[in-house]
């Protein structure tokens, strides 16, 4: 289940899409389409997409066609949910969450709001 205004992308486009971010961090989703508990975060991302588009970028990743990805960060479990800022990893977290919860435990992260 693709989550509405979260862009999807694969091991090529990493590097580029998460990485190459400056502007501001970059929320990913490592997840796949088995999994329920990636299914119930999906309208939570795209409600945080759409409600801090201006500080956070928000992707994600399919676990099982992206190896390459999956195995560099070293994920194990899904739904996982990386943050990066300036193409590192500063935040990592397992499992779904309602939206309060996540917008918490990002709140540090996100870029400053624009005038």
């Amino acid at each position: 289940m693709k989550a509405q205004g979260v862009d999807q992308v694969t091991d090529a486009e990493f590097g580029a899409a998460v990485l190459g971010e400056r502007d501001r961090p970059v929320l990913v989703e490592f997840t796949a389409d088995w999994c329920g508990p990636c299914r119930q975060l999906a309208p939570v991302l795209s409600a945080v997409a759409a409600e801090e588009a201006d500080r956070l970028k928000v992707v994600r990743i399919d676990a099982d066609t992206n190896p390459d990805t999956v195995t560099r960060y070293g994920v194990l479990s899904l739904p996982a949910l990386i943050v990066f800022k300036d193409g590192e990893p500063v935040r990592q977290m397992v499992g779904a969450r309602p939206k309060r919860r996540l917008l918490q435990e990002l709140a540090e992260h996100l870029a400053p709001a624009t005038a």
